[in-house]
This record gives structure tokens, C-alpha cells and sequence, in this order.
């Protein structure tokens, strides 16, 4: 899964950042509304993190221009402001969700899950397929109630996956899912994944759909 932050505060930025990354998070950054409206319309993203008083362009106008171009990611506002009116034209302007400052990052990172499982049609925090079962909150799956060893990869893999059940998932956007936007992509690189992940599963899962990508879904729901 991977997150955009948006906040020109290079502390603040920097923890949520860590702390995201920890979580089994690819993250990218943006310290002014320019950087984060041009990131945000140009690139894939699973959530973002935006802070309205950003400098350049704010926060309000950053979110109204994507939905205006039919970006549909979710957004968390983040505000310092007490004024309800704040609060209300954030999410009149197309933002999911709002955490005034100052706040837990612990807040922050629930609040992203929810907003990501949402998204992907999930009401629960706990994700299952079968015999896996993938716990958003810890960061971890298991099988059979055993938990898996998982690379930060193989994590990501599993959690586009699962987050997307009986959805063929292209390599594309698997890669544009997995890494950050400085990383040299090779889509090559996610069936050597999707082998490691297979065995370390040792169920049968994972189908390959000719040409077109990857699905994952429960035995009894195959067709």
C-alpha cells in the first residue's frame, strides 16, 4: 500500500512518514501544496495524508482540484485549526476524513487503515481469505492461526492482494502499489515475489491470469 504525505512541517512530516514506513507502508512526501497536488495527480495512491494550512497552494484547493480531475483516493485532512467551518469545508471539498493537531500518530495511522479499507469494500480490520488471515492493525497475516515470516515486500504484495480479493491485479499496478516514486520499477521483479509468497502461503491462493495479472481469492469463491 502506499501513502502520500503532504505537510510542510518537516518534523511533523518526517514522523508520520517513520511511522507509516513502520506500518508496512510505501510513503512518498510533499512539503507545499504544489509538490503534493502534482504528486497526487500524476501518481497512485492508496491514501493521503494532507495538511490544509500548506504553503504555495492549501490544502482545500489541492483536494478540490483532484476530485475536479476524478482522483478518487482517500484523503485525510489534517488541520490546526479549532473553527468547525474549517473542518466542514475539508470535507465538503472531497476529503474522507479530518484529525485536528495536535493529535496521536497512533489516531493517524487507524484512521488511514479505515479510510484504505473502506476503499477495498472492507468493514473489518481483519482481512481473511481461506485459511489467511491478514490483521491491518498489527501489520501481520497468518495462516491457520501461524504467522507468516513476510519481507516488507512479500507484506505488500499480500496486503494489495487481500485488499483487493477476486480483483485481477496487473503487475503495473502491483509495482506502482509496492514501491516509491524514486524507485527503479521492474514489474519483472513481482513474479519472483508472487513465487516466494506462494510457498510461504503453501495454499493455493494466487491465481495467474493470463496477460493480464494476479487474483486472489478463496477456493470456493473461484469461478
Amino acid at each position: 500500500m502506499r501513502i502520500l504525505v503532504v505537510e510542510d512541517d518537516i518534523n511533523l512530516n518526517r514522523q508520520l512518514a517513520d511511522a507509516l514506513k513502520e506500518s508496512g507502508y510505501v510513503v512518498d512526501q510533499a512539503f507545499d501544496g504544489e509538490e503534493g497536488h502534482y504528486l497526487g495527480d500524476t501518481e497512485p495512491y492508496d491514501a493521503v495524508i494532507l495538511d490544509i494550512g500548506l504553503p504555495v497552494m492549501d490544502g482545500i484547493t489541492v483536494v478540490e482540484k483532484w476530485r475536479a480531475n476524478s482522483k478518487g483516493m482517500p484523503v485525510l485532512m489534517l488541520t490546526a485549526r479549532d473553527r468547525w467551518s474549517d473542518k466542514v469545508s475539508g470535507i465538503d471539498a472531497g476529503a474522507d476524513d479530518y484529525v485536528a493537531k495536535p493529535f496521536h500518530v497512533e489516531e493517524v495511522l487507524a484512521r488511514v487503515r479505515a479510510l484504505i479499507r473502506r476503499a477495498a469494500g472492507h468493514s473489518s480490520s481483519e482481512i481473511v481469505c481461506g485459511p489467511v488471515r491478514l490483521d491491518t492493525k498489527a501489520s501481520k497475516a497468518t495462516v491457520d492461526g501461524v504467522t507468516l515470516k513476510l519481507t516488507s515486500h512479500e507484506f505488500r504484495l499480500l496486503s494489495y492482494l487481500m485488499h483487493h480479493m477476486g480483483t485481477v491485479v496487473s503487475r503495473t499496478e502491483l509495482v506502482e502499489h509496492m514501491y516509491d516514486q524514486d524507485f527503479d520499477r521492474d514489474s519483472n521483479t513481482i513474479e519472483v515475489f508472487v513465487g516466494r509468497l506462494r510457498k510461504k502461503l503453501g495454499v493455493d491462493l494466487i491465481e495467474t491470469v493470463r496477460g493480464l495479472g494476479y487474483r486472489m481469492q478463496a477456493p470456493n469463491d473461484a469461478t
